[in-house]
């Protein structure tokens, strides 16, 4: 069997991919096939190779807390563990689960009940339990679906954000946001498809580090990787023009580069050198764009107090769930918000209120915004981190406070908007919170079901590369979780 060269497979992608649109047509051409297409998108076409179903969805914002937030303190309540404070977590729970090496040289699992209270708020269904520590969520009960039996095989931080965002533990591969983008394109020629936000957290301060392989495009052309937008200085790198370049001349100098470009991808042609293309143009445009998108002066007083006081701060989560609101206005695919801080191994009564405050409200103003001004039927919300956190105590455990080791086994998540059930709870956990008892998702199931609302078949959704057919739910047969979606 002959195995093709992977730099001859590159180069014939390549080739086949370009030949027609760019030979037959030239760069003029493939301009006008670019705009026909993102209209055909805006429209609400999905291009048929990836279609599924019509998309409930036509953009999602996901808001991600990276840390791992813990669920028995927040909304998975079992207060039979009250009675067992102190108590060693049974082997025939644990059944010799894989442990860190932050827990695994303990002498005991001691259970530590949660310290919070809960509440069982209404949902125009059954109920659910929502801990004191999120007073603004329990508003908003019967507008979220939540997911109580998330998991995953990944027990470390950096391998499990990885494993949830791209698909896959090892670094390399396209992100969720990446694969929106180049399955479903762009819907404003003015503003990336994929935006990152990176907020400010509130308790201790140092935090795991996140890297821009998780908004990166990975074996996808660069076009799709994720946006960055800082909260100091220039919302994006150089887009300011260096003192003494005025705009005129700025496009001058862009119309010579592009042709320059041209003439290089007629002689070699490399896909990446029309993405360079598109990205300078995009930068210019992004000029005015990313200004306007960023200066929240005309936004009421009644906007602010909806969020929060921090929602006038650049770079905190309010501030940044505010700026997803006039993203999805403006028709960017897919934001991103990382808050980070949510691993606590160690003094929950002193961190997890802080970032409790940091998420709550803004989070509920977020969905509350985007119902009043009619784009939460199309908009698709995700709050959630990268696993879950154990019952029993890492460190010293008192009535008042306690640690919690990574838990991969089950976590909780919670969706809303476009196409998923409203006010309901989906899935359960044993009395421990350790393992899952009823409906268990998995992450790439879970992905599957964001893929679908958007309108793209996960199985469709792939590229040949390295003699695999990649996708975000890798090889495994999985199917959406179609019990949540209305």
């Amino acid at each position: 069997m002959d195995i093709p060269s992977p730099i001859a497979e590159n180069l014939n992608a390549g080739t086949r991919r370009h030949f027609f649109r760019s030979g037959a047509m030239g760069l003029g051409g493939a301009a006008l096939s670019s705009l026909m297409a993102r209209d055909a998108v805006a429209a609400g076409e999905v291009p048929p190779a990836f279609r599924k179903i019509a998309p409930k969805a036509k953009r999602a914002i996901y808001l991600f807390m990276s840390g791992a937030p813990s669920q028995i303190d927040m909304f998975d309540y079992k207060p039979a563990m009250g009675e067992l404070f102190d108590k060693d977590l049974p082997e025939s729970v644990r059944m010799g689960q894989r442990l860190t090496t932050m827990t695994s040289g303990q002498k005991r699992f001691p259970i530590a009940p949660s310290k919070y209270a809960f509440e069982k708020v209404d949902n125009n269904a059954d109920g659910a339990w929502v801990s004191e520590l999120m007073p603004f969520t329990k508003k908003m009960a019967k507008d979220l679906c939540f997911i109580r039996s998330m998991h995953t095989e990944a027990i470390n931080h950096d391998p499990a954000i990885t494993y949830i965002c791209t698909g896959d533990q090892l670094p390399g591969k396209a992100s969720l946001g990446s694969w929106l983008s180049y399955g479903l394109g762009s819907s404003n020629e003015n503003l990336p498809t994929f935006v990152v936000l990176n907020a400010t957290w509130s308790s201790k301060r140092d935090a795991q580090a996140i890297f821009n392989r998780l908004w990166g495009s990975g074996f996808l052309p660069s076009k799709h990787q994720g946006v960055l937008l800082r909260s100091a200085g220039d919302p994006v790198l150089f887009l300011s023009d260096p003192a003494g370049v005025d705009p005129g001349t700025r496009r001058t100098m862009l119309d010579a580069l592009n042709k320059i470009n041209a003439r290089a991808y007629e002689e070699f042609g490399d896909p990446e050198i029309q993405t360079r293309i598109a990205q300078y143009e995009m930068a210019y445009r992004m000029q005015t764009s990313v200004p306007e998108l960023t200066d929240l002066k005309g936004e009421p007083d009644s906007t602010f107090e909806l969020y929060g006081p921090d929602s006038r701060k650049p770079g905190t989560f309010a501030y940044c769930a505010l700026l997803a609101r006039r993203l999805a206005e403006r028709g960017v695919r897919f934001t991103q918000i990382f808050h980070r801080g949510w691993d606590q191994h160690g003094t929950i009564a002193r961190d997890l209120p802080l970032q409790c405050r940091d998420v709550d409200q803004a989070s509920y103003a977020l969905i509350q915004d985007l119902k009043a001004r009619g784009l939460l039927d199309d908009t698709l919300v995700i709050w959630g981190g990268e696993f879950g956190r154990t019952i029993y105590c890492q460190g010293a455990l008192s009535r008042e406070d306690y640690g919690r080791d990574h838990h991969p086994k089950c976590f909780t998540v919670w969706m809303a908007g476009a196409g998923v059930k409203p006010g309901i709870v989906y899935g359960a956990t044993d009395d421990f919170s350790y393992n899952i008892t009823e409906d268990p998702v998995h992450i790439h199931e879970f992905n599957a079901t964001l893929l679908h609302l958007l309108g793209l078949d996960h199985n469709r959704l792939s590229v040949k590369h390295q003699g695999l057919d990649q996708r975000l739910t890798g090889v495994e047969p999985v199917e959406p979780v179609f019990d949540i979606l209305s």
